[in-house]
């Protein structure tokens, strides 16, 4: 694997935090390693990377049996309920809960879950998934009363033809998390921004990004 892409992103987050009066260290990005190998995540983790993102439990599953316990793995994609019980434990943040029959699924298992994003369709676009926006505190509501962690949100916006366009789509969940957010239950987590458009999530305030083929290069 060529680590120019790593390293291209890892300056481009610098710089798009140094933007936005941020810090570095205030953003994750997840190297989003579906379809990759072992080989690749392993080059990756020499670096000191440690954030990984799969979208599919048995991948997930066997790429963990293979890689070292430190690595924190983001799972990102879809997720059925009755394959929660395949990842759950070995997954550092789950960020696609998006139904209460998913987050059924979650609770079950030995010992406290692992901390949950909630999915907004912030587009409201037929064929992603995610809650709507104005059902996102019922679901934070009932996934609390289950006994789980919301920790944040997140989302996928509409493909623009340019990054500009998801900004505001990145503007309308950052303002939805602050409504959210209580002091009883504070909400932090921003996950939003990809390949494409990355670093105007940074300036509109995420905390984690989940980028692939800039890391990875292009799938053949």
């Amino acid at each position: 694997m060529d680590l120019a892409g790593y390293h291209d992103v890892v300056e481009r987050v610098g710089e798009a935090t140094a933007r936005a009066d941020r810090e570095v260290s205030e953003v994750t990005v997840v190297a989003v390693s579906k379809g990759r190998s072992v080989g690749e995540i392993e080059t990756l983790y020499s670096e000191g990377h440690r954030d990984f993102g799969e979208n599919r439990a048995g991948e997930m599953a066997e790429k963990v049996a293979q890689l070292p316990d430190d690595i924190r793995w983001h799972f990102v994609g879809s997720l059925q309920s009755n394959k929660a019980r395949a990842i759950r434990a070995s997954t550092h943040l789950l960020h696609s809960v998006d139904r209460v029959s998913l987050a059924r699924g979650w609770v079950k298992g030995i010992g406290q879950p692992p901390p949950i994003l909630i999915q907004v369709n912030i587009g409201n676009e037929e064929q992603k998934g995610g809650v709507e926006p104005d059902r996102a505190a019922d679901l934070i509501g009932e996934a609390t009363d289950l006994g789980l962690d919301p920790q944040g949100l997140m989302a996928i916006p509409p493909l623009g033809r340019i990054p500009e366009d998801s900004r505001r789509f990145f503007v309308a969940l950052r303002e939805l998390l602050a409504y959210l957010s209580t002091p009883a239950l504070p909400l932090g987590q921003l996950s939003m921004g990809m390949t494409n458009d990355f670093e105007v999530a940074i300036e509109e305030g995420a905390s984690i990004i989940r980028v692939g083929r800039a890391i990875f290069g292009s799938t053949h």
